[in-house]
């Protein structure tokens, strides 16, 4: 029996401050009204007692939910001993300690060769490390990013972003990045790598030899699209087949996300580069990562740098969660058993109103049409106490991004919300609030 349910407040907070001092460009909040003031595990607390079930978990920035115990410790103990807390490129201990992690728990059991490139505090920032190195190294300008993709804000990782609405904002052109069709993006009889293998050949396509193809195994703000193995593997061949390098962006579906600590694993390809950001760190510390090849690492020294990518907090937590969670298998399957009830879960209320289901793993969602049907579910969501958001070019994906330690009782817990909410948007006029 569930005993530790939501219990959310339906007063909204005095917002007079972010309305006189914050930029209007805030998003999360004005979905979810709050004043939030703690979090611990699957929990976050506002200011006025209420608690809610995160399945949003920073948009998969807290795969381990908050402020995990073994990860916290880590930290003030760090703290504590007066650790260093920045230190530009230099040696500390905390930086070792995470190479020495990340070599022997994450790459020599998977058989990978990768050097870490720290290159600043987000996601972004390793993208644009990575496409910047990609052009290095091959000489060549234009990179292959495909539709729906999306891989940050900045100007050369926005050049690879398919949303027209975060483009927009960019006030330059956005230029040496063709959208290909990502898998299925014509439908399932549509072989998009053979579309693309086609144009790379043809010397009157007018598309240039590519430095990088760049890819999301599963696309996470673009509606859980999931590529399959078979075409990933495809278009790995063709870069190399045409020069270019394959760079996979884990920076969402990795740490565990898709079921493994990579979301390319087992897929019978080793992309050049690899990058990674959010649950990195493991406690939502800012912390990105730039993996590639040993041969490709031909930055001249600090030809690429950045003032945050020495954040040794982030290495401290980083470190404990790869050794807490990563050293065995119990933990992945775990992952695997939570990811089979979401699944069942999710194909279960889509079949009750015809509609479909996306993603893999812990990265799944519903497409329930539109976006707004989708608005009104994830706000009868909040109001009943569970926090969720949506993805997808239109935001009709609902997308669930539980931490990936909750307990299969709670899983099932914020499901029955989901569900319930799916159930009335589904069947009430829209504009009938929910009891």
């Amino acid at each position: 029996m569930i005993t530790t349910l939501p219990k959310p407040t339906n007063r909204k907070p005095d917002t007079a401050i972010y309305e006189r001092r914050e930029s209007v460009v805030r998003s999360y909040a004005r979905s979810m009204p709050r004043q939030f003031n703690k979090a611990e595990n699957v929990w976050m607390h506002d200011n006025q007692g209420g608690r809610y079930l995160d399945f949003l978990s920073g948009c998969s920035t807290l795969n381990y939910g908050h402020n995990h115990p073994v990860l916290k410790q880590a930290l003030l103990d760090y703290v504590m001993a007066d650790g260093i807390a920045h230190g530009l490129d230099l040696h500390t201990d905390a930086k070792a300690d995470f190479l020495n992690a990340l070599e022997n728990v994450i790459l020599k059991p998977r058989g990978l060769d990768y050097r870490a490139m720290f290159t600043g505090p987000t996601g972004t920032n390793a993208v644009e490390a990575a496409i910047k190195l990609a052009r290095k190294v091959t000489g060549r300008e234009m990179v292959i990013a495909f539709t729906n993709g999306f891989h940050g804000m900045t100007l050369g990782a926005l050049a690879c972003t398919g949303n027209a609405a975060k483009r927009g904002g960019a006030g330059v052109p956005l230029n040496h990045v063709a959208h290909e069709p990502f898998d299925g993006y014509h439908g399932p009889d549509v072989d998009t790598a053979e579309l693309l293998e086609r144009r790379l050949s043809d010397p009157s396509s007018g598309l240039d030899a590519p430095a990088a193809i760049l890819v999301e195994t599963v696309q996470g703000e673009g509606g859980l699209n999931v590529a399959s193995p078979e075409w990933l593997r495809r278009i790995n061949a063709i870069a190399k087949q045409h020069g270019a390098l394959m760079i996979v962006d884990d920076i969402q579906a990795g740490c565990g996300r898709t079921g493994n600590f990579f979301s390319f694993e087992g897929m019978g390809f080793t992309p050049d580069i690899v990058t990674m950001a959010k649950s990195l760190s493991g406690m939502g510390l800012p912390f990105a990562l730039t993996l590639v090849r040993p041969e490709l690492d031909q930055w001249a020294p600090g030809e690429h740098n950045g003032t945050f990518r020495g954040n040794n907090h982030a290495f401290v937590t980083a470190t404990a969660a790869l050794r807490h969670f990563w050293s065995d298998r119990q933990f992945q399957q775990d992952v695997a058993r939570r990811s089979a009830l979401l699944e069942r879960r999710l194909d279960a209320m889509a079949a009750e109103h015809g509609l479909s289901t996306r993603g893999r793993g812990m990265m799944r969602g519903i497409d329930v049409g539109s976006g707004e049907i989708a608005s009104i579910v994830t706000a009868s969501c909040f109001e009943r106490g569970l926090i969720i958001e949506t993805s997808g070019a239109h935001d009709e994906i609902v997308k669930v991004l539980a931490p990936l330690i909750i307990d299969d009782a709670l899983l099932s817990a914020g499901l029955d919300i989901l569900e319930t909410s799916i159930r009335e948007a589904m069947t009430v006029p829209y504009g009938v609030a929910a009891e």
